[in-house]
Parts: structure tokens; C-alpha cells; sequence
């Protein structure tokens, strides 16, 4: 029992005094850190005076939520019980195409399904396709969005929109052949195409009754207050941008800050077309993603689309400024200090607020569970531990002197598996980094399936984890959009980018390759114990050096190791299938690295008589036949 009135005050709302670092020591967290969580929390408790106040006010309202487990479960498909699936993740910004204006789109998205679809897998995932900041192209990473609820107009697929035209061919040549994306040229050819594509709709469909404004219509009805409010959010954003300003509310004119304001309400009656061109690209986004999953179902796909939902959400975001009572203003998320990383790390989201203030109720989180799970057969937590509690960071301190708040696990499970069921969407949580002891038996009682990196699974000796000892409960892959691409552990290419960007250095980069050395060597004998490696690789496990290039056989053997973990589902990277060495994104950097840019090698019109990809795909297919 805490003794001090600002440890009581701290506890009674969720705040840890003191955490388990990555090594087994017990930290604990500073006076000055309790304050500002409380601070970011709402609760005064810099004087003495305040701590008694704060007392008071717990003791006459205990906070709401329970921590204890909610009895609901997230939806489970009788054939996901009964056999083992396989499917296919990739980055959707990242397709190149011989259709597509140098970005891919939802088209590309429904074709690729269709493609793997016929290889045998049952879902394909993407990153998040979140709404990020359409007037400030630059702010391009899926995981720090504007809005967790509504789409990213960039991956409408203009070309399928009557009235867009297309821009100059050498422009949109240009940034077709460009290797990274240019998302200022990409964002600059897509909103003129967009902005005739709406002249267009409204001239010829909008009020005559038609179909499409029927529909139109009926999806303005539906989204409510919420999609009103984003598109003011967009109008404004843009016309702030614009004049020199900022895409984001913090960098606004003091009357445009608050969405009550006289003046937000003069331009919501004075822009109401500019509005509606917004509301406009929301559903024209909404039906090109509802028809990418009806057509990864039509070619066969037992799940189809499989989203992923970021942890949180840009401070100074659409999500921020329509919703602030449900998101913490004053606290980033981010992660305590671990062997890796001595100083933390700040991630700059902001975080739902765990005590929802003026009756809001928490309805933010459930409309963007409900806005990933519409058109989706699954959907991954990014962060999963963020349904029990976050490593919040309070204004104006360091990563390094942050705390856990816990956050209402039954609430939110409640409503996950709720929508989750209605929606019969399964939900996957990436429990990877620091993990609270008993969240893992929480996920599992809530049918929460994990999430298993091969790069990760080791035993105490340092080796792989063999297949037979990997969860059920899961999905297993073999790296992920945070580490290199299979191709690129094995010829150490992440390692060398680390090194030229100075993010490792020294003795400590030379160990870093002779562990990766010892892990390539590891790998092989895994391999080897398992009965799956190719025979012309068997003369290396007794010779000095290794292939300094991934071969093909060893990465569908890889791939082999993978599928035959009884894990529920398996995912294959589309760089991995493309043998593709570059990193998607290195922690810890920004424009350093040319992160959530990079571009697959491939068009996908060349993608299926691929070699490297028939084998591993053939390989799934066999460790995971198809059941009927």
C-alpha cells in the first residue's frame, strides 16, 4: 500500500510506481514523472493542497473500468480451429504496377489478392491505411496517422473513378520508375484527378436521386458526426496549408484550436462543398477497400483483407481535435529503457485517454475497431499491451522518465470481441517487446491470437525454437516491416545501414556482426534438426563461412521451418517471396532512412511466374494444405 498522498493518488489512477526493466530489475519512476502523468490525466497534484483534493475526489468517484479479464471472446472461425492457414503481408504504398501513378492502390491491393489467392493463401495483409495528413504529404509513416477511424485518399485508385483524367504521361512515368516513393509528386497528380473526379459527381450525380448518390448519401447518414467533423478537420487542414500554416491543429490560429469554436462553426457553414469533397473522398476510399475484399473472397480467400491498427495516434491529428476528451494531450506513447535502447524510446502518439472525460464513454476506441474490423476477415493490434497499459511519456520530459497507466482491460476487450464477432473478424494482438506477466494467458482467454517472429523465438541456449514448441494460439512469421527482410538479415544489411547512419559504432557493431554470425549458423542447424535443409547447404555446417547471399533453397526452407509451427496462421512477407535485401524501416530514424518508402522490385503483372515466389508459396501449400 503506497504511504506518500502523491504514490496513493497516482495508483488510484492507474500509474505504476515502479516497473520490471527488460533485465529483471525493478525500476521505479520518478516524483516529478507521477506528476505529469497525473497532469496529462487531468488531475492537479503539484501542492499539497491538490494531492488532498485529488484524494477526495477518488474516494467520492473511484475511477471507472475494472482491470479484471471481460468472459467476451474475439470471433474464432470453426475452420480456423480445424487446419492451419497460410497468407501474404505486404505494403501497400509500396506496389509498383503498370497502372498504378507510383503509389499502390486499392486496385493493386484487390489484384495481388487475387494473385496469391491463387497460389494457395488465404489473406492478405497491408500496412495501415489510416488517414494521415493529405495537405502535409511528408508525414508518410502508416503508424503515426490523423485518424484511426477514416481511410488515406492516396490509395484511391484514380483510374477507376470516372472524370479524373490522368496527369502529363511524363510526369506520371517519372514517378511510376522513381524507386521510393515520392508521395509529394504522387499526392500532387491524385488530388487534381480527385478534385475533377468530384466536379464530376457532383455536375452528373449529386441530388439527381441516382444510385451513387443514394449511396452517397447513405454513407454521410451512417458515418454521422464523426465523418462530418474528420472532413471539417480536412477542410481546414488544407486551406491552413494553403496559406503558409500548418497541416496539424497545434500549428493553427488560436480560434480554429477548439472545434466548438465561432469560428470553426462559420467555416463549417461556409465550406460545406470543400466539406463535402472531403466526405466524398471517404467514400469513394470506403468502396474501392469493400471491393478489394469482395474480390480477395471471390478468388477464394478464406479471410481476404487482413489490417493493421496502429497503436495510437499523431498529437496534433484529426482524432485530437475531434475527440480530445477521449485522447491524452499532455502524454506521448512510448517504451522503457531495455538492453537496445538505454535512453527509452518516444514514439510521439498520442495515447486514448484511459478515464474518458464528460460522458464521452470511450467511444472513440470502439468506431476505430469498428472502422478496421468493416471490410476486414482479421485485423492486428499493433502493440497489443496498449488493451492493459501504455508506457506513457508526460510533456516535457524524456523517454527515459515515463510509466505505465494501466487502461480498462475489460472495457476494451468487451468491446473488441463485440465487434469482433459481429463483424467476424479475428483479431490478432502483436505481443512483441515488454510484456506484463499474465497478458499473454489475457489474450488468450479473450481468443486473441498472438504473434510469433522466427527472428525472436529462441531457446535459453541462444538457438531457434523449434517448430513443435511455437504457441497454436498465433501467427507466425519470419520478420517483420521493423526488421530487415529475410534476404537482408542474412547478408547483414541492416547492419550496415545502422552503421553508416552512426546508430551503431565501435565494438559495439563489430559484436553486432558476430552475432550474426553465431544467428546464421544457428539457423542452419535449426534447419538441420528439423530435417529441412537443402542438401547443398548441409556441407556448411562444417565449413568456416557462409553463402554472403540468401539462396533461394535456403529461404523456401526457411519458410518450410516456419509453416510447420502449429501456429493457426503463417505470414510470408511479399519482400521475402521477392527477395528483396532493403529494410522497409529502421527504429529509431526518420529521414535518416528512406523509411515507408521503398518500393517492391517487381510490378505485379510480373509477380506470379516469379521463381523464388512459386517455390515458397509451394512449400506453404504443402506444410498447409487446403482443407474443404
Amino acid at each position: 500500500m503506497a504511504e506518500k498522498p502523491l504514490d496513493r493518488l497516482a495508483e488510484a489512477h492507474g500509474i505504476a510506481l515502479s516497473y520490471i526493466s527488460e533485465t529483471g530489475e525493478s525500476r521505479p519512476i520518478s516524483d516529478d514523472a507521477k506528476r505529469g502523468l497525473l497532469g496529462a490525466l487531468g488531475v492537479a497534484a503539484r501542492t499539497d493542497a491538490d494531492l488532498e483534493a485529488g484524494l477526495a475526489a477518488v474516494k467520492s468517484q473511484p475511477r471507472s473500468g475494472s482491470r479484471s479479464v471481460s468472459s467476451a471472446e474475439c470471433y474464432l472461425p470453426d475452420w480456423l480451429a480445424a487446419a492451419r492457414f497460410w497468407g501474404v503481408t505486404c505494403q501497400l504504398y509500396g506496389i509498383r504496377s503498370r497502372r498504378n501513378w507510383g503509389i499502390g492502390d486499392f486496385e493493386d491491393l484487390a489484384r495481388i489478392a487475387e494473385i496469391m489467392a491463387a497460389e494457395g493463401a488465404d489473406f492478405i495483409g497491408v500496412n495501415p491505411l489510416h488517414a494521415l495528413f493529405m495537405a502535409q504529404p511528408q508525414r508518410h509513416s502508416p503508424y503515426s496517422p490523423s485518424s484511426r477511424r477514416f481511410l488515406n485518399p492516396i490509395y484511391i485508385a484514380t483510374d477507376r473513378l470516372p472524370g479524373c483524367g490522368a496527369p502529363p504521361t511524363d510526369r506520371l512515368t517519372a514517378t511510376r520508375c522513381r524507386e521510393l516513393v515520392d508521395y509529394d509528386e504522387v499526392t500532387t497528380l491524385k488530388r487534381a484527378a480527385l478534385e475533377a473526379g468530384f466536379v464530376r459527381f457532383c455536375g452528373s450525380e449529386y441530388g439527381t436521386g441516382s444510385s451513387w448518390d443514394r449511396d452517397f448519401s447513405r454513407f454521410c447518414a451512417k458515418g454521422g458526426s464523426a465523418l462530418a467533423d474528420f472532413a471539417l478537420f480536412e477542410t481546414i487542414s488544407e486551406a491552413e496549408a494553403a496559406s503558409g500554416g500548418s497541416a496539424g491543429w497545434h500549428g493553427w490560429p488560436d480560434e480554429l484550436r477548439s472545434m466548438g469554436s465561432p469560428a470553426v462553426k462559420r467555416i463549417a457553414r461556409e465550406k460545406e462543398e470543400r466539406i463535402r469533397f472531403h466526405l466524398w473522398l471517404q467514400w469513394v476510399a470506403d468502396g474501392q477497400l469493400a471491393a478489394a475484399q469482395r474480390r480477395a473472397l471471390g478468388a477464394g480467400m478464406r479471410m481476404g483483407l487482413y489490417l493493421d491498427l496502429a497503436v495510437g495516434v499523431a498529437p496534433d491529428g484529426a482524432d485530437t481535435w475531434c475527440a480530445p476528451a477521449e485522447v491524452l494531450a499532455g502524454a506521448r506513447i512510448g517504451s522503457p529503457p531495455d538492453p537496445f535502447n538505454s535512453a527509452g524510446q518516444d514514439w510521439g502518439l498520442a495515447p486514448l485517454n484511459p478515464e474518458p472525460r464528460n460522458g464521452s464513454g470511450g467511444g472513440l476506441f470502439r468506431s476505430v475497431v469498428e472502422a478496421a474490423m468493416r471490410y476486414a476477415g482479421a485485423v492486428r493490434l499493433d502493440h497489443a499491451m496498449a488493451l492493459e497499459r501504455l508506457f506513457l511519456i508526460p510533456e516535457g520530459h524524456s523517454s527515459a522518465d515515463g510509466g505505465y497507466v494501466t487502461y480498462p482491460t475489460n472495457v476494451l476487450v468487451e468491446d473488441l470481441a463485440r465487434t469482433s464477432q459481429e463483424c467476424r473478424t479475428v483479431v490478432i494482438g502483436e505481443d512483441l517487446g515488454t510484456v506484463s506477466p499474465g497478458f499473454r494467458e489475457t489474450m488468450r482467454e479473450a481468443g486473441i491470437l498472438g504473434y510469433r517472429v522466427l527472428l525472436f523465438e529462441r531457446d535459453k541456449t541462444g538457438g531457434f525454437r523449434p517448430p513443435v514448441r511455437y504457441d497454436p494460439r498465433a501467427l507466425a512469421c519470419v520478420s517483420t516491416h521493423d526488421l530487415p527482410t529475410l534476404a537482408g538479415w542474412w547478408e547483414g544489411r541492416d547492419l550496415s545501414e545502422r552503421e553508416a547512419l552512426g546508430l551503431t559504432i565501435g565494438e559495439d557493431a563489430q559484436r553486432a556482426r558476430a552475432a550474426r554470425q553465431s544467428d546464421k549458423r544457428a539457423m542452419i542447424s535449426a534447419l538441420a534438426r528439423a530435417g529441412i535443409l537443402p542438401s547443398e547447404l548441409i556441407p556448411f555446417r562444417r565449413r568456416s563461412t557462409l553463402p554472403s547471399d540468401l539462396p533461394d533453397a535456403l529461404c523456401v526452407a526457411i519458410h518450410r521451418f516456419v509453416a510447420r509451427t502449429p501456429c493457426r496462421l503463417v505470414a510470408a512477407q511479399l519482400e521475402d517471396l521477392l527477395g528483396s535485401p532493403d529494410c522497409l524501416n529502421i527504429p529509431g530514424t526518420t529521414d535518416e532512412h528512406p523509411n515507408w518508402r521503398r518500393k517492391i522490385p517487381i510490378e505485379i503483372e510480373d509477380m506470379a511466374g516469379l521463381p523464388l515466389l512459386r517455390a515458397i508459396c509451394g512449400a506453404l501449400k504443402e506444410e498447409r494444405p487446403r482443407s474443404s
